[in-house]
């Protein structure tokens, strides 16, 4: 029970507890196996814990309607005899014989005698504890006891009685006999369980993960009802190849006999329509009567009056649940089911329907059936299709003859190529391992072992055995070598060993050169390009790019040029070059539109969210991740791309705590892919999400974060922009805890990386790190002047929310120097910059700085007329002043000994002390000046510090003015 009603069902449960508490009643609804009784059950076992309460409780069935009193029966079989005979004569006599333990009464008096009964024995119960009455099928509850509920429930409001009751309906339906429960009973539908939470039912209920093939195929057919999926589950394949292809699901017989008991007994003609019907993709009464059907509406009439099928009224056919047209097919003979596909094979014109019906009615080895399934599988393909291209090729070589194996294992491989198109990789797998389990030939082996590859998406790292495998399969076939020294190249990229990586996509052009492949010389390119882009030469990843292009034949050579056009956009955009960018991945995605693979969609909405990003298009790239995502949906899949670009978007206009959950899970992914360069780039987005932060802990969290990109990159000999930008964010967070020294030496070296023709963002970010750290360091006219000539620069780029970060930084710099008005300008340009691009968080930073700067104008900062402490000085101060060693906070806040050494100097010096004791009182004084009760006996030594500590509205530490200059707070990055 707990397994059914817990899953998708506990918001539903929480729901009616609470109506069940506050209503008189609950009534759920729904058809049947939705669920109702085990929410009934949940809910009883709650009430049951009730000390002194009574549950009434009876489940009446179909064959108990014809019963009188059968249901008044079970409800008071628990009532004790003592109850009765304190009623009047007339009333007990009445009761006492509709239980069927005295004579009954004649006549209306008589049956006014049984309902007062009824009335009193619920109000002397209720007089004890409260009461649950409990009808568990309204639906089959007899008229004689439903005449009596409905009598008593309206005449005992108020008694502490509640009524909990289900009733069956058709999905949409209305329940009828409400009249049974009291006035003001909440109704409530029992919806469908969602797809993931059928497949999370299914998977409890058998105890097991059954193939996804076969997941889907429970979830198309139960569509939501959790006792259909279980059902299905139990009898389900346990391996993938035993759906699809033109094979159903089976469909248990108790099923078949619940669902198919009256219709059953309908004529013979109208059985065979039911099952052609069945058969056919897209029923309707044209299809039906061209094949061969004379009055298929007739017939459909008869099936409609009993709730199985029916036609619309503009002809199309609908069965009333899927698992009446599965159940319907599964309980036809076979002979049957072949002779309705060959009706329809001679009816249906469309290419691809029309050779899935002649595969069913042929379910032989048949040379031409075979050849008419690749050629309709091809055409599928061809119209973007991939699922059903995939079912026909794998059709076709069921159907080729055992003394073709070479044909046999070449539709197999289509299949499983068709079948990695459409995301089912599972399915791919199984036809690729086959082929290679059992082909003769090197070139097929070498074939099924690119599927295999291609099957694993980002997880190559333990593919190299794989690849080797295949190149000694390859061996003297340069078109073959070629298409492995690809892959090889591509998991190099991947794993970040670029230089194995150019080296295997240059022997991969060569070899693909000299077979005359030019698919495979353009993929190597492409793969070089990315290479050469990411170790910092982007002259060579151009060159290598064009020459792919033009072997394509342009931009505009269709489907060959998509992902070079979506590398070239790349390479525009780490040139600062978005406008293009963009225009460029947009329209591609356009030109893709339904044609391409789930690959090629997510890796361009993937390049589409990171130039709107940059550009400053936040909301629209919260929507193209939500569409990445969601065109990985269906696969079961958990992509590192996908989800990195889902915290990407989130740090730029999402927040901070859904940025840090995502870009956590991208790294997960990453890891458990040894997708290395993904792994770079979540890393990334994770140090940014925890800079949102905004406060000790996420600083340190961004360093540690930030340090593995770092040491990856170098690792990787990576020298592309974006890192650069990353060495930019990893010196803002060490800034941010104090260490203002290791900053240093990750801006030096990030400096030695710089080339003459760096992008212009990346000198900007390095400068908005240097600005930074020179106001940490206490040179904030220094650090402004360097701040100011980033924004200059950025100024001069489509890149609003680098400049609005940069703004920010230079705000807070310019508001902490007292320089108010230049502060307000930078800020409020700040605000209405990060409002207008939908940079949520950013605006929210500047939002804060402005009211800081308010604040002080009010007087809450000249009140002290000094500089304030940073997030992480007012916090080492308030640990240390509550007695905290320095080992102890270092640990607290994941920071070491020396920054926390180095920190207390510097608050030392703002707040005017020079011991622990006297930072205690300080601090302590600081919280009374904010307003703070002042505690009793407080020592006098402290009170001249009164009047130069305060603490601003954000809860900062301010001090008086000094010549030590103040530290800066890091902007948030994007």
């Amino acid at each position: 029970m707990g397994v059914r009603v817990l899953t998708g069902r506990r918001e539903l449960l929480d729901t009616a507890r609470a109506e069940l508490t506050a209503r008189p009643g609950v009534l759920f609804h729904g058809p049947a196996g939705i669920g109702k009784s085990m929410l009934v059950a949940a809910l009883i076992t709650s009430s049951a814990r009730q000390p002194g309460g009574t549950v009434l409780h009876c489940s009446p069935a179909e064959e108990d309607a014809r019963l009188p009193f059968v249901g008044l029966i079970d409800l008071f079989a628990r009532v004790p005899e003592s109850y009765l005979g304190a009623l009047p004569p007339e009333p007990r006599a009445a009761l006492r014989a509709a239980l069927m333990r005295g004579r009954k009464p004649d006549g209306d008096q008589g049956r006014l005698a049984l309902r007062v009964a009824v009335v009193e024995v619920l109000r002397t119960l209720a007089a004890a504890g409260p009461v649950l009455l409990v009808v568990d099928g309204l639906q089959w509850l007899d008229e004689p006891s439903a005449e009596v509920l409905a009598f008593a429930v309206r005449r005992v409001g108020g008694l502490g009685i509640r009524v909990l009751a289900t009733e069956r309906v058709a999905h949409g339906e209305q329940p009828e006999r409400l009249c049974c429960c009291p006035p003001g009973t909440v109704e409530l539908p029992v919806p469908p369980l969602t797809d993931d939470e059928v497949a999370d039912l299914v998977r409890t209920g058998v105890g097991a993960d059954l193939p996804s093939a076969v997941t889907r195929a429970i979830q198309d057919t139960a569509a939501g009802n959790p006792w259909y999926a279980l059902e299905l589950g139990q009898v389900a394949p346990r391996d993938g190849a035993s759906v699809g292809l033109g094979r159903t699901l089976p469909v248990p017989r108790r099923l078949r006999s619940l669902l198919l008991d009256e219709a059953r007994t309908l004529p013979e003609a109208a059985r065979h329509t039911l099952l052609v019907t069945s058969a056919a993709a897209r029923p309707s009464l044209t299809l039906l009567r061209a094949a061969g059907i004379a009055d298929p509406a007739a017939d459909l009439a008869a099936a409609e009056r009993l709730g199985v099928a029916t036609a619309d009224a503009g002809g199309t056919v609908r069965f009333a649940h899927p698992l009446i047209r599965a159940a319907v097919y599964a309980d036809a003979p076979e002979y049957g089911r072949r002779e309705a596909h060959a009706l329809l094979a001679r009816a249906v014109t469309e290419p691809v329907e029309q050779a899935r019906h002649l595969a069913l009615a042929h379910p032989y080895e048949d040379e031409n059936t075979a050849r008419t399934l690749m050629s309709a599988a091809e055409y599928a393909r061809r119209d973007g299709a991939a699922a059903a291209a995939f079912e026909l090729a794998g059709l076709a070589a069921r159907r080729t003859p055992g003394d073709r194996p070479a044909d046999r294992a070449e539709r197999l491989l289509a299949a499983a190529e068709y079948a990695c198109d459409a995301g089912q990789l599972e399915e791919a797998g199984q036809a690729a391992e086959t082929v290679l389990a059992g082909s003769g030939s090197a070139r097929q082996r070498a074939r099924a072992r690119l599927i295999l590859l291609r099957n694993a998406g980002q997880a190559l790292q333990g593919a190299r055995d794989l690849i080797e495998e295949g190149l000694r399969d390859a061996d003297g076939d340069p078109e073959a070598e070629a298409w492995l020294h690809y892959w090889a190249a591509v998991r190099g990229l991947l794993c970040g060993e670029l230089e194995e990586a150019a080296r295997h996509a240059r022997r991969a052009a060569r070899q693909a050169d000299r077979a005359g492949d030019p698919d495979t010389r353009i993929g190597a390119l492409a793969t070089l390009a990315r290479v050469r882009s990411l170790a910092g030469d982007p002259a060579a990843a151009g060159a290598a790019l064009e020459e792919a292009l033009a072997l394509a034949g342009g931009a505009d050579a269709g489907p060959e040029s998509w992902g070079l056009i979506r590398m070239r956009a790349i390479l525009a955009l780490d040139s600062d070059q978005v406008t293009e960018a963009g225009e460029q991945v947009t329209q591609l995605l356009a030109d893709i539109g339904e044609l391409a693979g789930v690959e090629e969609v997510m890796a361009t909405l993937v390049a589409l969210t990171r130039i709107q990003v940059r550009s400053g298009h936040c909301r629209e790239a919260l929507r193209t991740a939500a569409r990445c995502t969601r065109a990985l949906a269906e696969t079961g899949v958990q992509a590192a791309p996908a989800l990195y670009a889902a915290a990407l978007a989130a740090t730029a206009g999402g927040t901070a705590d859904e940025a840090r959950r995502l870009a956590e899970q991208a790294v997960r992914a990453s890891e458990a892919d040894g997708d290395r360069l993904f792994l770079l780039r979540a890393l990334a987005v994770l140090g940014q999400a925890e800079l949102l932060a905004g406060d000790p802990r996420g600083a340190a969290a961004a360093v540690e974060a930030l340090h593995r990109v770092k040491q990856l990159g170098e690792a990787m000999c990576a020298a592309d922009p974006p890192l650069l930008h990353w060495y930019g964010d990893l010196a803002e967070a060490l800034v941010a805890l104090g260490e203002t020294d290791a900053a240093g030496t990750v801006l030096r070296e990030a400096r030695t990386r710089v080339s003459g023709d760096a992008p212009g963002s990346v000198l900007a970010a390095l400068e908005r790190a240097e600005g930074l750290r020179e106001a940490g360091l206490g040179r904030a006219k220094e650090g402004a002047v360097r701040l100011r000539g980033a924004v200059d620069r950025l100024r001069r780029l489509p890149l609003p929310v680098e400049l609005v970060r940069t703004l920010i930084a230079l705000g807070t710099v310019e508001r902490r120097s007292r320089r108010r008005s230049a502060a307000r300008t930078v800020l409020g340009e700040a605000l209405e910059t990060a409002t207008r691009i939908g940079a949520a968080p950013l605006a929210a930073r500047a939002t804060d700085e402005l009211a800081r700067l308010e604040a002080g104008d009010r007087g809450g900062e000249t009140a002290a007329g000094g500089p304030e402490l940073t997030p992480t000085e007012a916090r080492i101060a308030e640990l240390v002043g509550g007695g905290a060693t320095n080992r102890e906070v270092a640990a607290e806040l994941f920071i070491s000994v020396k920054t926390v050494e180095g920190t207390l100097s510097r608050v030392y010096r703002k707040l005017g002390v020079r011991s622990r004791t006297a930072l205690a009182h300080a601090m302590a004084v600081a919280v009374i000046a904010s307003g703070a009760a002042v505690p009793s006996g407080e020592d006098d030594q402290v009170k001249p510090l009164a009047q130069s500590v305060t603490v601003s509205q954000s809860g900062r530490v301010r001090t008086p003015r000094s010549t030590h200059a103040v530290d800066v707070t890091p902007v948030v990055n994007t």
